[in-house]
């Protein structure tokens, strides 16, 4: 099998294409799998890294308030269907897969044209603009979550899968005294994972720091401030405010993380709302305001709604409120309990199945 794959920009659209790509290789060791990624994206390492071989085409969305940013769009569009038409006609691959992002729409577009079979993978709640305007030429479309289903026309193309991760991420529970001796959780405190996602959050940061701040030395945190974010965060706050916080850039390990806490302080990518409740642990999610749709309040709804995790804002975090949120949680052992329960039943591990299974079965 020869498989294209179109994934742009962050780790939430590159890791389901690297799941589903790596489930691809170990089905058929003599497959051939080739990335289309953005010139500028910031995910180039993350493929390189899973030893994929990537090319690049330059195209970018719309701003839609600058009509000259929209003709330079347009522009590059253009020039990005003649460069698919070409890896296309170099690569032959048998099947097409898009998981999202700006490179996605002219990749499966492309292949379509070019009667190549077709599948696009979304994450969020409310599909990204790429995957509904893409689901007209997709022989498939998966979606993260049953919410999904009713935003595109076709039902019948439609499969609730769940989203792609690596399987080690619900294989890790049964580490997790090894995991915590790792990080330097001390035995019998209360551990908080904090996590802004793939490229870190400030806020996030600045609220693992409120939080330490508030918290005695019961509770124990770890903390992935993101590459960006890492050098500025030990200027930024003196060493007292770091007391009490193991301090991570960034980790291809994020399983040993979750398995390590009592309780996950995060954003609500739709990944990281996917892990965790493969990991089965109760979280307290505070979404970016700054995504498009909001995807990322809908996404922790998903989990909020049935008791599998809470909500705060970003305004609600602040001034030690996050410290009395996680003191209280921590004091009602059955009330965590039960969200780590509900966050479990909404897992859906076999989702890396059910989509390899369609694309071999198609």
């Amino acid at each position: 099998m020869r498989a294209l794959f179109a994934s742009s920009a962050t780790g939430g659209h590159i890791y389901p294409a690297l799941a589903i790509a790596d489930e691809i290789k170990r089905r058929d060791p003599e497959a051939e799998i080739l990335f289309v990624g953005a010139v500028w994206e910031i995910g180039k390492d993350i493929v390189r890294t899973a030893g994929y071989d990537q090319v690049h085409i330059d195209v970018s969305g719309f701003d839609r308030k600058s009509p000259a940013a929209v003709f330079k769009t347009l522009r590059k569009l253009l020039k990005a269907s003649a460069d698919v038409k070409k890896i296309i006609r170099d690569f032959k691959p048998d099947i097409c897969i898009g998981t999202g992002g700006h490179i996605s729409g002219p990749v499966i577009r492309g292949a379509k044209k070019a009667r190549i079979r077709t599948f696009i993978q979304e994450q969020n709640v409310i599909p990204g603009m790429a995957n509904k305007l893409s689901e007209k030429y997709a022989d498939k479309v998966f979606v993260g979550f049953e919410e999904t289903a009713k935003y595109f026309k076709n039902q019948s193309k439609v499969i609730v899968s769940g989203n792609p991760v690596r399987s080690v991420l619900s294989e890790a529970g049964g580490e997790r005294k090894g995991f915590r001796e790792k990080y330097g959780v001390p035995e019998g405190a209360f551990c908080l994972f904090f996590f802004g996602g793939s490229q870190g959050a400030e806020a996030i940061n600045a609220a693992a720091v409120d939080t330490a701040e508030h918290l005695s030395g019961y509770y124990y945190s770890i903390l992935i401030t993101g590459r960006d974010y890492f050098a500025d965060f030990y200027e930024r706050y003196p060493v007292r405010s770091r007391a009490g916080l193991c301090l991570i850039e960034y980790s291809d390990s994020i399983h040993e993380l979750y398995a390590a806490a009592d309780l996950i302080v995060s954003r609500a990518g739709a990944l990281t709302v996917t892990e965790i409740a493969l990991s089965g642990k109760a979280s307290i999610l505070i979404p970016s305001p700054n995504v498009t749709n909001n995807h990322q309040y809908y996404n922790a709804k998903a989990l909020t709604d049935r008791g599998a995790a809470l909500l705060m804002t970003e305004e609600e975090i602040t001034n030690g409120r996050l410290a009395e949120e996680i003191v209280r949680l921590a004091a009602n052992p059955d009330e965590l309990l039960e969200i780590n329960k509900a966050a479990a039943s909404q897992a859906k591990p076999d989702a890396l199945k059910v989509i390899v299974d369609e694309i071999f079965r198609s």
